[in-house]
């Protein structure tokens, strides 16, 4: 994978499980070879259907068993890579104009259970960002050690989040609470990438592992190793994190804890 800085991500997707950017990921998502779903793969829209987000859906298998590509259905929904979705929403099997708004809608509403915010009134397109979200309720904790080489630029598609700089191998923690809702390779530009969920608005991505510890649908706490450090997808050892507010990348350095 080109180092996230310079390419750029189509962060329109999300978590299929889940919601999304290193400091290296390139322009197209694809699904790994074992996902099933081929990148020359042709999609056959399905003019006026929608469908309704399952718990344990993921954005790949919608589009696997509708006979879509990953990459048209996230764009007919306005979902940014890591292509999180999230139970409730519903997703358009067609293109359509405007085709982002409705899916990102239903997505906040599905994410949120308070009021709108203005960082969740804007649509979720993948440039705009939001800088200072709502605190999220819980104590954040650094995913592993080592120096911070690449940081999270706003608006940035190719800088959603901060890189780690550390060795082969050494451990990369969850950073708070959560539930796994991704755990795999198929976006390209991220290696060995885990997602967790920590509440409907927020969601923590840990991309470059040499060896991913946790699976889908495992439930980890703060703290708990998720996998090992590594290099794919980029030309060093490092971590890509990134936390995520109903979507949005924001900047992990304003959550994260002193040191």
């Amino acid at each position: 994978m080109k180092t996230m800085r310079g390419s750029t991500i189509i962060m329109g997707l999300v978590i299929a499980l889940i919601l999304t950017g290193t400091s290296g990921c390139t322009k197209s998502v694809v699904r790994s070879q074992t996902s099933g779903t081929p990148a020359s793969q042709v999609s056959k829209p399905k003019q006026g259907a929608w469908i309704s987000v399952k718990r344990g859906d993921t954005l790949y298998g919608l589009a696997r068993d509708n006979g879509i590509t990953v990459s048209d259905l996230a764009a007919w929904n306005g979902i940014q890579p890591p292509y999180t979705i999230y139970p409730g929403q519903r997703i358009r099997l067609y293109p359509g104009s405007g085709s982002g708004t409705a899916s990102a809608g239903a997505a906040r509403s599905a994410g949120s259970s308070s009021s709108t915010s203005s960082a969740s009134s804007s649509s979720v397109t993948g440039a705009s960002t939001v800088k200072a979200p709502i605190n999220s309720g819980f104590a954040w904790r650094w995913p592993t050690a080592g120096t911070v080489v690449g940081n999270y630029v706003a608006d940035d598609a190719t800088r959603q989040g901060i890189d780690i700089a550390g060795s082969d191998g050494q451990p990369v923690v969850a950073t708070a609470d959560g539930v796994v809702v991704y755990s795999g390779a198929g976006l390209v530009g991220y290696g060995e990438l885990i997602i967790v969920k920590h509440d409907n608005n927020w969601l923590s991505a840990y991309g470059h592992n040499r060896r991913r510890l946790a699976s889908e649908g495992q439930s980890v706490k703060a703290g708990q190793q998720i996998a090992e450090m590594g290099r794919t997808g980029t030309s060093r050892e490092m971590l890509h994190f990134e936390i995520r507010y109903q979507g949005k990348p924001v900047d992990p350095l304003l959550y994260l804890p002193k040191r």
